[in-house]
């Protein structure tokens, strides 16, 4: 997450700080480049898997830099922001952790998915907040705060929650390991989270600087996660990419609907709808399709890699749009 997405903004909405308004503009380019970055590196994929299939032992530890990036830019105050509004942030949880692996049982289930492509696809519903929810919360305009603490809270829980859940709705389409599980995601996510946070907090100036690239650091090493993925599949791809993409799609749209809604129903400001949106609609695709491809196959972990490019186009289209509507003058109720 973005320095510049927690600091005071002007009347205009510019972060005050020349700094900060350098990285904001990052942000910005960041989020426009990635998904061009993604669909790329997933074409690369599937025209020479020969050279990227043999990678997919390093794709945990791939996903272990991603997540140090994202200890890197975690800060005391975003866990203090948690005891500050237990509801908000516990309906946050609550509405990602429910909508995001329903809709993708129902969706597996509806459209008849064959069983690998079916627990791919409830792997991502279970999987926690994405790591360009947050900047995609600060371009709506949302509120960056409870953005930063439902996506902390949701990463620190997912050892525990995110097998269980997968236990317990894809256990019907293939045998279900949960405790490997527990241990892949401590070492690929949880520790790497945990370092990189005692980074910021030991290594504070050393860290600063390299904040403005740790975006595309992400940007780089996720799409680099995709190729591999995509290469692992590329043989099954025409036959499976269709209705993939379709399953995708349906399941980041009713992620950031209902994410929107679920803030609605709850009473909160429009600032906290808009977070909300992208703290469900948004998932780590960089550790579901881990996950995929060392618990599975492949093909299971194929619609990580779509979702990994659909919900960055989709996300920053949602974003743009938000930006571009007034913020409703609602009570919010914390």
């Amino acid at each position: 997450m973005l320095e510049a997405t927690k600091s005071q903004k002007s009347p205009e909405g510019e972060p005050l700080n020349p700094a900060l308004a350098a990285e904001s503009r990052i942000a910005r380019v960041a989020v426009t480049v990635f998904p061009l970055l993604v669909v790329a590196a997933g074409i690369a994929g599937y025209l020479i898997p020969g050279t990227f299939k043999p990678m997919g032992v390093a794709v945990p530890f791939l996903l272990g830099i991603i997540m140090f990036c994202m200890g890197l830019t975690l800060t005391p105050p975003d866990f203090a922001a948690v005891a500050k509004r237990p509801w908000a942030v516990a309906l946050g949880i609550v509405a990602h952790y429910v909508i995001m692996p329903g809709a993708g049982w129902l969706i597996a289930q509806a459209l008849n998915l064959e069983p690998e492509l079916a627990v791919g696809l409830i792997l991502v519903g279970c999987a926690p907040s994405g790591t360009a929810s947050n900047v995609m919360a600060f371009l709506a305009k949302g509120d960056v705060a409870l953005s930063v603490a439902v996506a902390s809270v949701s990463t620190l829980i997912a050892p525990i929650v995110t097998p269980l859940l997968v236990l317990f709705l894809a256990g019907s389409y293939l045998n279900i390991d949960a405790g490997s599980m527990v241990v892949d995601i401590l070492n690929t996510v949880l520790l790497p989270v945990v370092a990189g946070l005692l980074a910021r907090l030991f290594l504070k100036k050393l860290v600063d600087k390299v904040l403005p690239a740790l975006p595309w650091a992400s940007a780089v090493v996720i799409s680099l996660i995709v190729a591999i993925v995509v290469a692992g599949s590329a043989s099954k791809i025409v036959a499976a990419g269709g209705i993939v993409f379709l399953a995708v799609v349906l399941h980041n749209g009713f992620g950031l609907g209902l994410g929107y809604l679920a803030g609605k129903l709850g009473r909160l400001d429009d600032k906290a709808r808009r977070a909300l949106a992208f703290e469900v609609g948004m998932q780590n695709s960089g550790l579901a399709a881990t996950l995929a491809t060392a618990h599975f196959s492949p093909l299971a972990a194929l619609p990580s890699a779509v979702f990994s490019l659909w919900h960055n186009i989709s996300g920053a289209i949602v974003a743009a749009w938000l930006a571009r509507r007034p913020l409703q003058d609602t009570p919010a109720t914390q």
